[in-house]
């Protein structure tokens, strides 16, 4: 690559093949999404046929979520949904803020290297089933669409960057209107009309019979959204109803009270350049039945796109684990959604507040905000905690009026700043802030006052969780051996992998015992679990199987003496275990197990198998349990692999074929060093990857003393 990076990149060149398969396969909405540099988000790039307003839930997507597109870029497959029910049942998150019938696909958009997804979708009335040659034709233009970036790449073009993403024109081949020409607009579309919206809901087009119905003149309602000019239709039902319309691409219709009592029936009839309005009394023949009336008062005026936003952010904020997801949450989904440029979450430690999580302040700003105290007046910080209730500043203006020295160390120019509170007691605080002046409309204020509930929620649930975590992984990490003795004899290796998920600990262990020149003990084994109740035991056994094993017990013995001990402490928790004591002089090994997978054997010939060992009980259920004992050969350059089952263990995978297939990868790993062996033997076992359980492995050799 030479030459200077454009910035601009290959936009128009991508934009008209975005467009062009949108409109080859007949899909009434698109969006394209491409990767952030670092692979970790989807970004939106693109959309045809929706406003950019609607598409705010889905502007960032982290490519780990359990979301179509990401699902498509992850694994690299196409992902069809059919219908509404395929979309609850796969996908519970997306068809909560997409409450509409409809079909979608994702596919991925990879030459080279990966480069992110298309969404394609289309109205309810297609087949619910994609053929093979639709399949084709959708690759066909990602592999398009990837090969556009990847030439723009060679010529030095950077990926679009925009911070918001482009609306293109949608599938019809007509350009977006004048409001001068919406009328041709509303005749084509209606026998007869009333009035007519852009996609984004504005109205375009109002007749004079509209303006009577309603209650109002044309200059009031041309260039607004009608829930906005027409307080009677302030409802988020009504909205709905629009936003149905948008992306579905179907006809719908519902009825409206104008004060004092006249109903209104309201009928709406999309296409891919907006939406025609017929606007009758409720009852005139000739259209079809709205939507039952609506009784009582409306309910709180809160926009039907906001209310999505703030479900699909409150799923998300139920699915955080630690206090990094909360705040890669906040950042990736809730910073994009209210088109903040800054943010600062803080927590509540010892008096003060310490910043966990920032985006879009230089370090400097960071470090002088940082451990500010609970009832600090330099920011509004202190006054939202006290007194619970969120501050909104518009403009630096207003901030510096009662707080002057915040305004030059902060550097934005308007500010939320968010009290995070639950049980009545302080959690933190959220601020998000904004490059210029930005106004705090009062649906944006009463979504940002709930948001602050959920975060703090969020918050507080996750610091506990880390708190949990530190805790038992600290004292994991005390109890595994942090060094193996060395045996004459014997070549040892040993590895251990904590889980990538849930709390990151567990209970397996192991341990090798060194008893004089000719003798040695070595056990491994998995307590159920991956809390601290699971470290602890781990290290309860631990001690109890040293214990027994430097006395020169056998390993039937003890097995017998750990297991008597966990009936009496009666943990409520299992354990496997596998012991064995190697008689170096004689060349003998003595096996023994509390059903735990055997180990494997490779024989100085090369061959590999498990080794047979009739398992006796887990530890800690019958005190009086028998743990049979087999003796083996200790042959020079004997190699035994002893493992927890997190090595083996995979969803739909027989165990017998697991251990199998790992003793033929034994077998053909050839006579390495251990440490490589052992690190061989994980990565073939998929380890690099995601895990959910631990790993314990023990590589042990015996070599001509």
């Amino acid at each position: 690559m030479t030459g200077a990076v454009d910035p601009d990149g290959p936009t128009e060149e991508l934009d008209g093949v975005f467009t062009e398969a949108v409109r080859r396969t007949g899909a009434s909405i698109g969006a394209l999404y491409l990767l952030t540099p670092d692979e970790q988000l989807l970004r939106l790039d693109a959309v045809c046929g929706v406003p950019a307003s609607l598409a705010a839930p889905w502007a960032r997507i982290p490519v780990s979520a359990a979301a179509p597109v990401a699902d498509a870029v992850r694994e690299e497959r196409v992902v069809w949904l059919g219908s509404q029910e395929q979309m609850a049942r796969s996908y519970p998150r997306t068809a909560m803020v997409l409450p509409y019938p409809l079909a979608m696909v994702a596919a991925p958009v990879t030459g080279v290297r990966r480069w992110g997804a298309l969404l394609l979708m289309w109205p309810a009335g297609r087949p619910p089933h994609m053929t093979r040659r639709e399949q084709s034709h959708v690759m066909a233009r990602c592999r398009q669409l990837a090969r556009v970036l990847e030439e723009g790449a060679e010529r030095g073009q950077a990926p679009p960057s925009g911070a918001e993403p482009r609306v293109l024109p949608g599938g019809t081949g007509r350009p977006p209107v004048a409001p001068a020409l919406a009328a041709a607009d509303f005749v084509e579309r209606l026998p007869g009309g009333s009035c007519s919206l852009d996609l984004e809901g504005r109205v375009t087009y109002v007749s004079s019979g509209a303006c009577a119905l309603l209650g109002t003149d044309a200059g009031r309602l041309l260039g607004t959204r009608p829930w906005q000019s027409l307080r009677w239709l302030d409802d988020p039902a009504y909205e709905d109803r629009y936003r149905a319309t948008v992306v579905t691409r179907e006809p719908a219709s519902f009825t409206a009270r104008r004060p004092p009592d006249q109903w209104l029936e309201f009928h709406l009839f999309p296409d891919g350049s907006g939406i025609s309005v017929r606007i009758i009394p409720a009852g005139a023949p000739g259209l079809p039945s709205p939507a039952p009336r609506r009784s009582g008062p409306a309910a709180a005026p809160a926009g039907a796109g906001r209310l999505y936003q703030l479900l699909h952010l409150a799923a998300g904020l139920t699915e955080v684990v630690g206090v990094q997801d909360v705040i890669d949450l906040i950042a990736d989904q809730v910073m994009p959604a209210f088109d903040a440029q800054g943010l600062v979450l803080s927590t509540a430690e010892a008096g003060r507040l310490r910043i966990t999580g920032h985006r879009g302040y230089p370090p400097h700003t960071v470090e002088r905000l940082d451990g500010l105290p609970l009832d600090t007046a330099f920011t509004p910080a202190g006054q939202v905690l006290r007194s619970g209730v969120p501050a909104f500043f518009s403009d630096p203006e207003e901030m510096r009026r009662v707080y002057p020295e915040a305004v030059p160390v902060s550097g934005k120019r308007a500010w939320a700043f968010l009290p995070l509170i639950t049980y009545g007691r302080p959690v933190g605080c959220c601020v998000l802030s904004y490059d210029g002046p930005h106004e705090f409309p009062a649906e944006e204020r009463a979504i940002l006052t709930s948001l602050a509930g959920l975060i703090a929620q969020a918050l507080d649930r996750a610091r506990l969780y880390d708190t949990k975590h530190d805790l038992a992984h600290g004292l994991q990490q005390t109890l595994l051996p942090r060094s193996l003795p060395a045996v004459p004899g014997l070549r040892v290796a040993a590895r251990y992998l904590p889980a990538t998920r849930g709390m990151d600990i567990g209970g397996d262990f192991y341990d090798l015992i060194r008893l004089g020149d000719d003798a040695a003990a070595a056990f491994i084994g998995d307590v159920q679990g991956h809390n601290v109740a699971a470290a602890a035991l781990m290290g309860q056994v631990r001690t109890g199987v040293h214990a027994h094993a430097t006395v020169g017990s056998t390993p039937d013995r003890i097995l017998s003496g750990t297991n008597r001990l966990l009936v009496d402490l009666g943990p409520d928790l299992f354990t496997s275990c596998f012991c064995a004591h190697f008689d170096l002089a004689r060349g003998r090994a003595t096996l023994a197990s509390a059903g735990h997978p055997p180990p494997l054997l490779r024989l100085a010939a090369g061959a590999a198998r498990p080794v047979d060992v009739p398992p006796g009980p887990l530890l800690g259920i019958d005190a009086g349990a028998e743990f049979p004992v087999t003796e083996i050969p200790l042959a020079p350059g004997a190699l035994f692999v002893f493992y927890t089952d997190g090595l083996i263990e995979r969803p739909g995978v027989d165990l017998d074929e697991a251990m199998a297939a790992l003793a033929d990868r034994l077998a053909g790993a050839g006579d390495e060093d251990l440490e490589r062996l052992t690190d061989t033997l994980l990565e073939q076992a998929g380890s690099s990857v995601e895990r959910i359980d631990d790993i314990a492995l023990l590589l042990l050799q015996a070599t001509t003393r």
